[in-house]
Order: C-alpha cells, then sequence, then structure tokens
C-alpha cells in the first residue's frame, strides 16, 4: 500500500500527459476510434512509461500537485496540437484549391474530425493519412511521446516556457510555417486556375457571343482535376516532407521546454 501510495501520483500525472496528447494529435483524436480504446492505449501505454521512467521519480502530492497536473496536461495537448497543425496544412490546401475550382460552396462534413471540411482538402487528408499510417508515423508519433519524459520531464518548466514567451514563439513560428506549406501545396492548381481565368477573360473580350459564367465552370473543373491528376503522384514526396517537418518542430519543441535533467 505505501508502493501505490509512492507511485499512484506519478502515474496520474503521465497518464494526464498521453491521454491529453491523444486528445489532439492526428489519428488517435479520430471520432472513428472508440473513446474506450483511446483510454485503453493511454493506461497501458502510462503504465509502460511509469515502469520504465516513472520508477526513478519521487513526487510528494501536496498542494503543487494540481498544478503539476495542469502542466502535464498542457504538455501533452502541446504536443498533440503541434503534431496536428501539420496535418491542418492538407486541409487548408484543399480550401485554396476548392476556392479556385468553384467547389467552395460545397463543403462536406468530415468524420473524422466532425468538423466541416473542403471537398479536395477531405480528399487529401484521407490519403495524407494513408501515407502516413503506410510509413509508420503513429508509431513514431507514440515514441515521440513515450521519449518526451527523456526531453520534458515530470519536473518541466513548461510555465516557465510560458511566462518567457518562447511557447508562443514557436506555435506562431510554426503556424506560419504550416500556412506557408499550405500554400506551396496547392500553388500548381492556384496558378492554373489563375491561368484559366485568364484564358477565359481573352475570350469573354475577342468573343463576346460566349457566356464565360456558363462555360467557364466546368472548364475550371476540368482543368482542376487534371491538375490533381498530374500532381498524385507527387503527393507522396509532398507528404514525407510534410511529415519530416513535423518531426522536426517535435523535436524543436523538446528543446523549448526541456526541463532540468533528473
Amino acid at each position: 500500500m505505501e508502493q501505490f501510495l509512492q507511485g499512484f501520483p506519478i502515474f496520474l500525472l503521465i497518464f494526464c500527459r498521453i491521454t491529453s496528447f491523444f486528445v489532439v494529435a492526428p489519428i488517435f483524436s479520430s471520432r472513428n476510434l472508440p473513446t474506450t480504446f483511446k483510454i485503453g492505449l493511454g493506461f497501458m501505454i502510462s503504465l509502460i512509461v511509469f515502469l520504465t521512467y516513472g520508477l526513478k521519480q519521487t513526487i510528494v502530492p501536496d498542494a503543487e500537485f494540481i498544478l503539476a497536473i495542469i502542466r502535464e496536461v498542457m504538455a501533452g495537448v502541446l504536443l498533440g496540437f503541434v503534431a496536428y497543425l501539420f496535418f491542418t496544412v492538407v486541409q487548408t490546401a484543399g480550401a485554396f484549391i476548392d476556392l479556385q475550382m468553384g467547389f467552395g460552396m460545397a463543403n462536406v462534413i468530415d468524420p473524422m474530425t466532425g468538423a466541416s471540411a473542403p471537398l479536395m482538402g477531405n480528399f487529401k487528408f484521407m490519403i495524407a493519412s494513408l501515407i502516413f499510417l503506410s510509413i509508420n508515423g503513429h508509431h513514431f508519433l507514440l515514441s515521440a511521446l513515450m521519449r518526451s519524459y527523456e526531453w520534458i520531464p515530470l519536473s518541466n518548466e513548461l510555465f516557465g516556457r510560458i511566462y518567457e514567451g518562447s511557447i508562443s514563439d514557436f506555435i506562431v513560428k510554426t503556424f506560419a510555417e504550416t500556412f506557408l506549406l499550405a500554400f506551396q501545396m496547392a500553388a500548381p492548381l492556384v496558378v492554373a486556375m489563375f491561368l484559366t481565368d485568364v484564358g477565359l477573360g481573352f475570350l469573354a473580350r475577342t468573343a463576346p457571343q460566349y457566356n464565360v459564367f456558363v462555360i467557364g465552370i466546368p472548364i475550371k473543373i476540368i482543368v482542376g482535376l487534371l491538375m490533381l491528376a498530374i500532381m498524385m503522384p507527387g503527393l507522396i514526396t509532398i507528404f514525407e516532407h510534410l511529415f519530416t517537418q513535423l518531426f522536426n518542430a517535435l523535436e524543436e519543441l523538446f528543446g523549448i521546454v526541456q526541463g532540468p535533467v533528473t
């Protein structure tokens, strides 16, 4: 009983970080995964981390323990949010494409997130998820989560880093980077749609008898789908670069939040 009382606070802190990570992280936060599975997976991973790392730790469950729980929840949410930011790149790029192709009003409900998503964004998000699973990206996420205790121990200085502003600077920089990646991913189709609009403008000036508003929409859809088919073989390379940036961002976050070595 004494060993249980000593180890339970440490296990609770570990469980809070891991379950909060699953609430936000891509793939694991999908609504298609049952809640019982997420809780069970979080419990098993927490148990493994506790047996390998937590047995060496000592924590006094005093009034500061509540702040420690909040700190661990924030650490897990922060790790999951950084990973999720890079998956929103696909949705943002799809929104750019849909706006140019004329699909902007035809948003659908994404069953994985429960939110409204653009058609092309939803399509690319499914491809990105399949590629992420095929390269065992979910294993790398779990490995990064378990190794986070080597970089961000239970005695981390997350509140101090937030007060210094380094976390805010990192999130703003990461958001800007993901927005740039989204624009780069959508750039070929956006440029093709722009050139199509230019061509339709010349057509309207040289042949006024053609109703550009009637023929323009199907032409833009056809051009957009053809460009998408041409870009499909290169999506694997694009997504691999995207996932590389994801894990580099997580490593940078570990370096920022890293507390004193215990």
